[in-house]
């Protein structure tokens, strides 16, 4: 059976025809010094044909298109015009070799053309690599390594390309500022207040805000010259005149002690400090707000956006949030007290990151498990639609967020929320309506027409089933304890059955059937 070898090179695709080479022994010592000596391996292969690319950029589609294991127009017209015809009445005598087994499939499916990738395959093609620019008289082999320096670089820019709005690593860089300036502002206003207070200290009693507080002490600095000509920028910073002149009041009795001219430079100096870190982290504040709705925003709109950045940042990206499932969502920023509870055999956490979030501070202390397992759920629904949806939208978030707060409402009232089908259901067709287009990556999502108030109403009649964490009603338990009654009813014989319709005792009726 004659074989032939596809080879795609950066400057086309070449066929090979290999004759007298034996497949049998290619795995011995003499066989692999046969493939790097040319003299030898060009007396096997010889080039059948060659199809250069037209251009820089058809390379890269081509490059594409093997490395996803597509057979793209081109290579298929080669194939077909080089190597022998495929009749459906006869099998072919002759096979294609490929280097990678999937491109190999899809060319069997769709020309017909045996293919086979294995371990002498590689080899032979191994070969050709090492040969390829002696088989080609007119190339230069300088020439080959720019074409594939070129393609390398086109190749991996197209890989890595990415949408710059949807950068996660720039919220898990934020939401680490933010926390480090919290503990920076934090401090530093506590030891303002400590340094300032040998000075003035009723200031502290009359400001209890930080950033006031700074702002005051900036505009006062010493309190012997502070008079009533100050009180309209005191009410500035203030927002209240009669705090504006209890501050003066307070200056001009106050028990501190001078400072000296640099002291009080330094303490400038200081309030300087903590006024534009505050005004920073607001500034990043609205930063991390923005970005955070262009990157997850259903899970900013489900659970806000610190809470949702710190569960990115704790899973390393929003790729790998998508990947955790609930339970591992449940309990991200919890690790060390899971495995704490795992060692010693205690109880394990019942959430970690999550806890921050308002609905599980309005749960009660009981349910606040429950509730904690339930919103690790709709994050995760909700982190899995920002990563794999190509357009933004905060529809499934905000469905998402009304479910969570029928949860509430149900461990209050009773009311059970939708099911996550109808509120997919509900979302799609609000997201339609405004006209947004939603486009699942690699999924093929069918919709139901269905409106919006059949579902609502649907969501309003149905009863809660798994009331595993519920106590039932006393109406619920009895017609539930009627019900298992009759089930056991059912299964006896039919005398025992009348006995109880006619309501005399069942089981002295049953112990007459046994006799």
């Amino acid at each position: 059976m004659a074989l032939y070898l596809l080879y795609e090179s950066a400057a086309g695709y070449a066929c090979f025809h290999v004759q007298g080479f034996d497949e049998i022994g290619h795995k011995t010592e003499e066989a692999a010094n046969s493939v790097t000596n040319l003299d030898r391996f060009g007396k096997v292969v010889k080039l059948q044909a060659f199809c250069p690319f037209d251009s820089a950029l058809d390379a890269l589609k081509q490059c594409n298109a093997v490395s996803e294991g597509h057979v793209t127009d081109g290579l298929r017209s080669f194939l077909e015009l080089t190597l022998p015809k495929v009749r459906q009445s006869k099998k072919p005598n002759f096979s294609l070799g490929v280097a990678e087994p999937k491109l190999a499939s899809h060319i069997y499916e769709v020309t017909k053309i045996p293919c086979e990738s294995n371990e002498f395959i590689l080899e032979l093609l191994r070969g050709i690599r090492l040969h390829f620019d002696k088989f080609l008289g007119n190339l230069k082999h300088a020439d080959l390594d720019k074409a594939q320096l070129g393609l390398g670089h086109s190749y991996s820019r197209a890989k890595v390309k990415f949408n710059v709005n949807r950068v996660d690593n720039m919220v898990i860089q934020a939401i680490s500022h933010l926390d480090l300036l919290d503990k920076n502002i934090n401090s530093s206003s506590m030891r303002l207040r400590e340094v300032y207070s040998w000075h003035f200290p009723e200031l502290v009693k009359i400001v209890n805000d930080y950033y006031r507080y700074a702002k005051v002490a900036n505009y006062v600095e010493n309190k012997l010259e502070l008079s009533d000509n100050k009180l309209s920028g005191l009410t500035e910073i203030v927002g209240d005149e009669d705090t504006a002149k209890e501050i003066i009041e307070a200056a001009k009795a106050s028990m501190g002690q001078d400072l000296s001219p640099v002291d009080l430079v330094i303490v400038k100096q200081h309030t300087q400090c903590v006024i534009k870190a505050v005004e920073f982290r607001k500034k990043l504040c609205d930063y991390l707000v923005a970005k955070m709705n262009d990157i997850a925003p259903n899970l900013t709109a489900l659970i806000g956006e610190v809470v949702g950045a710190r569960l990115i940042s704790h899973a390393g990206s929003l790729t790998n949030l998508a990947k955790c499932p609930s339970s591992t969502l449940q309990i991200l920023g919890a690790e060390k007290a899971l495995f704490r509870a795992l060692k010693s055999k205690g109880n394990t956490p019942k959430y970690g990151i999550i806890f921050h979030s308002s609905f599980i501070g309005r749960a009660s202390a009981r349910k606040k498990g429950p509730m904690a397992r339930y919103l690790a759920n709709k994050c995760s629904i909700a982190s899995r639609i920002d990563c794999f949806l190509e357009k933004n939208t905060t529809a499934f978030g905000e469905k998402l967020r009304e479910q969570v707060q029928q949860r509430l409402d149900f461990y209050d009232k009773g009311v059970a929320p939708c099911k996550n089908i109808d509120m997919i259901k509900l979302a799609i067709e609000n997201a339609e309506r405004k006209g947004s287009l939603l486009l699942l990556a690699n999924t093929e999502m069918e919709v139901d027409k269905t409106s919006a108030k059949p579902i609502l109403e649907k969501c309003k009649k149905r009863k809660y089933k798994a009331a595993d964490d519920v106590e039932p009603t006393p109406e619920e338990a009895r017609r539930a304890k009627r019900k298992k009654k009759q089930r056991k009813v059912d299964q006896e014989p039919e005398p025992y059955q009348a006995a109880y319709k006619a309501g005399r005792g069942g089981d002295s009726q049953k112990e007459e059937n046994r006799k």
